[in-house]
């Protein structure tokens, strides 16, 4: 969990196969706040043993900037967890996406891991942060709330192609290609879930990376609802995922009014603003705002 209260803040997150030197080259050269070097899905089962090692020795190559570069290590209730976190933890990556999840426990247990494996390699005790799948399995959206004081966790995020697998769904997808009911449950447990556990809630991938436009207006909506960032699969995705999650000119300079307006009348629980009625609520949500923006 943040430390003091602060909310871990990272916009985008691009994925990157841990198979292809490659792209992970351009991923990390890129815009993307964080990179998530992907073991788990990217890789195919017969070339994980080497991705590891293309992951780790490409880890140690880097001279600097390893906060930023993360990886998706395989889920817990297979048989390459274990092998991953001893093949990259030399590499000192800066964070771990833990995918597939049932609940806390798995979050605990790769705390232990991470631990022992930090000291073999010299890297302070809870330094290496996690992020958290929590949609994926049926058996863990029941547990979205159960993160708060989960050791490590700066973030949590969801999934809904492995979660309509884990359901023996068809598809996960309206007619009118919105998410179905059972996925907007899910976005929705994410949210109030890291809210409670007071880390970032992070939104799930869009799939067509050549839509920008549709990109573009999911990543604002999302955010207007309490979203912190975006996994992208896709380095174009980037740009557009960044500039989305950073408020507009227009609603920081409403969010500057509505503070200035407080700060000038202390005391008061409601007060008029634009032929309306404004109360503390109001003045948390400007507050947060402008410290998104690095103006609070």
């Amino acid at each position: 969990m943040a430390a003091g209260g602060e909310i871990f803040s990272a916009r985008s997150w691009l994925f990157a196969p841990g198979d292809s030197d490659k792209k992970m080259e351009k991923a990390a050269g890129g815009a993307a706040d964080i990179v998530l070097i992907d073991l788990e899905d990217a890789v195919a089962e017969s070339e994980k043993p080497t991705a590891r090692t293309m992951v780790r020795e490409f880890l140690q190559r880097q001279a600097g900037g390893l906060d930023r570069l993360w990886v998706r290590i395989n889920p817990m209730d297979g048989p390459h967890t274990l092998d991953d976190l001893v093949a990259i933890m030399p590499g000192r990556p800066g964070g771990i996406m833990l995918p597939k999840v049932y609940g806390r426990p798995d979050v605990d247990r790769l705390d232990h891991y991470l631990s022992a494996l930090e000291a073999a390699n010299g890297i302070a005790i809870g330094s290496t942060r996690v992020i958290v799948l929590i949609t994926e399995t049926a058996a863990a959206m029941f547990t979205t709330g159960d993160y708060a004081g989960a050791p490590r966790v700066v973030a949590l995020t969801w999934g809904a192609e492995d979660l309509a697998d884990s359901i023996g769904a068809s598809t996960n997808r309206n007619p009118d290609g919105s998410y179905g009911f059972t996925y907007e449950l899910a976005r929705s447990l994410t949210l109030l879930g890291a809210v409670t556990a007071g880390v970032a809630p992070v939104e799930t991938i869009q799939g067509d990376f050549r839509d920008l436009d549709g990109l573009r207006a999911r990543a604002e909506k999302v955010r207007r609802d309490g979203y912190r960032g975006m996994l992208a699969i896709h380095p174009a995705q980037v740009d557009v995922i960044n500039a989305a999650f950073m408020p507009s000119e227009d609603e920081l300079a409403e969010a500057q009014e509505i503070v200035d307006l407080f700060a000038a009348n202390p005391g008061v629980g409601t007060i008029g603003f634009k032929g309306g009625m404004l109360d503390r609520p109001y003045l948390a949500r400007a507050q947060t705002l402008l410290k998104l923006a690095g103006r609070g």
